[in-house]
C-alpha cells in the first residue's frame, strides 16, 4: 500500500513500510518515504572529520546510482579555532533520480555537531527543515563562545523546523566500550555514527564504507573496528529510535545517464586523469614541475602515484622553480604541466612569457581561489581571467580553457594539451575550487573515443640556402597552424638556440631588428588567433531575446535558473564558453542575435570586458565575489529581471 506524502527532507513521491537492515540490526518496520531528491549538509568543526563523511556519503551515493553534486567548504586554517564560526567545516551534498546541476540552493537536512556549526549554517536551512543537533556539545561555554546567550534548542529559535535531538558523543562513546578507548580516542567517531544514522535514513549502501574503513585503518585495526562498530551503531540507532518514525528513498538516476560505466570524480582528479590520458594519447612522458598550493596540490598527489604511466613529478621549492622546470622538461620533449593558483600565476608570469617566446607547449592549470594576495584560499573565484589573457610583460598571448563541470575537467585537461602541441604554445587552463573540490558521476570513456595527440618531432634539416646547404631553422612554421618545429635537445645536426631574446624568423638567431620584432610579435598573436575551436552552441527554445552567457564552473547554476525560469513561463537562451582565448568563430554573430546578453562572473565583470571590447555589445554583467558559487534561484530572478525589463 502507498500514499502520497509530503516531506521537509526533500521533494517526496510516496510512502510504504520499511524492514530492510544491514549486519547486526534488528529490523522494524518504519514508514518510508520516496522523494526525486535531498540536499544534506555536514557541519561541525574542521577536526570532526565532516570531509570525510561528507565524502563516504557521497561514495555510497554514487554507488547506489543517483545523480550528485557536491559543496566541500572548510576553513583556511590548518585547525582553526575549535567551537568558533570561523572553525565551521561543511559538506553539502544534493543528489537525485534525476539530472542535477549544482549542490543545491538550501539543505533540506542539517546535521550540526556543536553550536557554532548551527549557528554558521541554520540561515540557509528553509523553514520545515531537518536539524540533527548534537546535544552533548551544547554546553553553556561552548554555546556562549558562538554568542548564544540560551540554548537554541529550547528557547525557540528552532521552531519552525523539524529538530531531532541526538546525543551523539554520549551514544558513540557507549557503543564503543569494549574497545577500551579513551573517550578523547571513542568521540573521533561520533562522524562515523553520523555517517550511519544518515546511512540509515536514506537508504544508502554500506558495505563500501566498512570497506573504506578497514583499508584507512589496516594498520589499526582496533580503530577500524571502532569506526566500523560506531557506523553500525549509528544505522542501528535510526532503526530502532522513535525519534526517527520515518526514512527516505531517493532512487537511482537511471534515465539521467547514458550507459556506461560510471564513478564519482571531483575536478582535480579529473583533470590528474585527463593530464595522463593526453600523455598516452600524445605517447610523451607527463612531466609535472609544482609548488603545493590550495586549492591545485591534488593534483600533484594524484600524479606522483602514476609513475607506471609515465608520469614524473617534481614538488619544487616555490613557484618559479615549479614552471622553469616544467619549461625545461617541454623544451626536452615531454608533455609539460605546471599546477598552481591565483598568487602563484604572478610568480610564473616570466616564465610563461618565456614559454610563449620559446614557442613550446607548457600547460599551465590555475586552480582558480578568491584573492587579491594571499586572499580566500579555500573558497572560490573566478578572478584570474585577465591574469591569464594579459598577465605577463609585452605581447605574449596564450590560449585559455576553462572545464564547466568537475568531471569536465577530463576533457577540458585533453583539450588544452591538444592545443598546446598542435600549436607549441603554453596554455592556460582554468579551473577553480569550486570544481576542484566539488564531485559528480563521471562516464569513463573508452580508449577509441580519446583523440590520437601524437606530434612530429623534427629529426633532420627542414631548410636548404642559397648555396645548397641544407640546414635546421628552428622557427620555420608550418603553414596551416603557424607552428614551429619541436627537435628534441641531442638530435644530431638540430642544434638551435633558445632563450628570451627575441629570435629572427626563421634562423632563431638573436635579432633586434625592428621590423623583425613586429614581424615576430604579430605571428605570435596570429598563431593564437588562428587556433581551431568549436563553434559556440546555443541552448534557445525559439523567440527569445535575451541569452545568458556563462564560462567555467557557472555552468551548474546558470543551467539550473536557466531551467527554473522557462518552468516559470519565461524564454531565455543559454551559451556556455569553453574556449576563452581565441573565442569561438561565431561568437560574434551569437551576441547579435540578442537584445539582452547576461554574463554572471565570480568575479567583477572580466569575461564582460573583454566581449565589450572586442565586440561592442552591451554586456548586462552579472558578478559574484563572495567565495561561494552563485545560487541558482539567485540567477534565475536575475534572468526574469532581464527578460522582463
Amino acid at each position: 500500500m502507498t500514499s502520497q506524502v509530503s516531506s521537509p527532507a526533500g521533494e517526496a513521491e510516496s510512502a510504504e513500510p520499511r524492514g530492510d537492515s544491514p549486519p547486526g540490526a534488528n529490523p522494524v518496520i518504519k514508514e518510508i518515504r520516496r522523494l526525486d531528491r535531498v540536499i544534506i549538509r555536514f557541519a561541525g568543526d574542521s577536526g570532526d572529520g565532516m570531509q570525510l563523511t561528507g565524502d563516504r556519503f557521497t561514495s555510497e551515493t554514487a554507488s547506489f546510482g543517483n545523480d550528485l553534486s557536491t559543496l566541500p567548504n572548510f576553513p583556511a586554517e590548518i585547525r582553526a579555532p575549535a567551537g568558533t564560526l570561523p572553525g565551521v567545516s561543511s559538506f553539502q551534498l544534493h543528489f537525485a533520480d534525476h539530472d542535477i546541476l549544482t549542490p543545491g540552493d538550501a539543505p533540506n537536512v542539517l546535521v550540526a555537531m556543536n553550536p557554532a556549526a548551527l549557528k554558521a549554517n541554520l540561515g540557509d536551512v528553509p523553514r520545515g527543515g531537518e536539524i540533527i543537533v548534537n546535544t552533548d556539545e551544547f554546553a553553556k561555554r561552548a554555546m556562549a563562545k558562538v554568542g548564544y546567550d540560551s540554548s537554541p534548542l529550547e528557547d525557540g529559535t528552532l521552531d519552525g523546523y523539524s529538530v531531532h535531538p541526538v546525543p551523539l558523543t554520549t551514544l558513540t562513546i557507549e557503543a564503543l566500550k569494549e574497545f577500551g578507548l579513551s573517550r578523547k580516542e571513542a568521540e573521533r567517531s561520533k562522524n562515523m555514527f553520523a555517517l550511519g544514522l544518515l546511512s540509515w535514513m536514506y537508504h544508502r549502501p554500506t558495505e563500501s564504507t566498512e570497506a573504506f574503513l578497514r583499508k584507512k585503518f589496516a594498520k589499526k585495526p582496533d580503530i577500524a573496528e571502532a569506526n566500523v562498530t560506531a557506523f553500525r551503531a549509528g544505522w542501528n540507532f535510526g532503526e530502532t529510535t522513535e525519534d526517527f518514525a520515518v526514512s527516505y528513498e531517493v532512487a537511482p538516476a537511471t534515465s539521467a545517464f547514458p550507459a556506461g560505466t560510471y564513478r564519482n570524480i571531483s575536478g582535480n582528479l579529473a583533470l590528474a586523469y585527463g593530464l595522463i590520458a593526453a600523455g598516452r594519447q600524445a605517447d610523451l612522458p607527463l612531466y609535472l614541475g609544482s609548488y603545493p598550493i590550495t586549492p591545485a596540490s591534488d593534483i600533484l598527489h594524484e600524479l606522483s602515484k602514476h609513475k607506471n604511466f609515465g608520469v614524473r613529478t617534481f614538488q619544487a621549492e616555490d613557484e618559479i622553480a615549479g614552471i622553469g622546470a616544467a619549461l625545461g622538461a617541454a623544451f626536452g620533449g615531454s608533455l609539460a604541466v605546471t599546477t598552481t593558483s591565483g598568487p602563484g600565476v604572478a610568480l610564473k608570469s616570466e616564465t610563461i612569457g618565456l614559454a610563449v617566446s620559446l614557442e613550446l607547449p607548457l600547460l599551465i592549470v590555475d586552480i582558480q581561489r578568491g584573492g587579491p594576495s594571499t586572499g580566500l584560499p579555500t573558497k572560490t573565484e573566478q578572478a584570474d581571467l585577465l591574469q591569464a589573457m594579459y598577465g605577463r610583460n609585452g605581447e605574449a598571448p596564450v590560449p585559455v580553457v576553462a572545464p564547466r563541470t568537475p568531471a569536465d575537467c577530463f576533457d577540458a585537461a585533453i583539450d588544452a594539451a591538444r592545443i598546446a602541441l598542435t600549436y607549441r604554445t603554453p596554455v592556460f587552463l582554468l579551473s577553480d575550487g569550486y570544481l576542484a573540490n566539488g564531485s559528480e558521476p563521471w562516464r569513463i570513456p573508452e580508449m577509441d573515443e580519446l583523440p590520437d595527440l601524437r606530434v612530429q618531432f623534427a629529426v633532420s634539416p627542414n631548410h636548404e640556402l642559397a648555396d645548397g646547404t641544407e640546414v635546421f631553422w628552428p622557427y620555420k612554421r608550418d603553414p596551416q597552424t603557424l607552428a614551429r618545429p619541436w627537435a628534441v635537445p641531442g638530435t644530431p645536426g638540430l642544434e638551435h638556440r633558445i632563450g628570451g631574446i627575441e629570435k629572427q624568423d626563421g634562423t632563431g638567431n638573436i635579432s633586434y631588428d625592428p621590423a623583425n620584432h613586429d614581424f615576430m610579435v604579430r605571428t605570435r598573436q596570429a598563431k593564437i588567433d588562428g587556433i581551431t575551436v568549436p563553434d559556440i552552441e546555443v541552448d534557445d527554445p525559439g523567440q527569445a531575446t535575451t541569452l545568458v552567457l556563462g564560462w567555467g564552473s557557472t555552468y551548474g547554476p546558470i543551467t539550473a535558473a536557466v531551467r527554473r525560469v522557462r518552468a516559470a513561463g519565461g524564454t531565455v537562451a543559454q551559451a556556455h564558453l569553453r574556449h576563452l582565448n581565441p573565442f569561438p568563430g561565431n561568437l560574434g554573430d551569437v551576441l547579435g542575435r540578442y537584445e539582452k546578453v547576461v554574463v554572471p562572473e565570480m568575479n567583477l565583470g572580466q569575461l564582460a570586458t573583454l566581449l565589450r571590447a572586442k565586440y561592442l555589445k552591451d554586456i548586462r554583467s552579472y558578478t559574484q565575489v563572495s567565495g561561494m558559487p552563485f545560487k541558482a534561484e539567485q540567477l534565475a530572478d536575475v534572468l526574469k529581471e532581464a527578460i522582463n525589463d
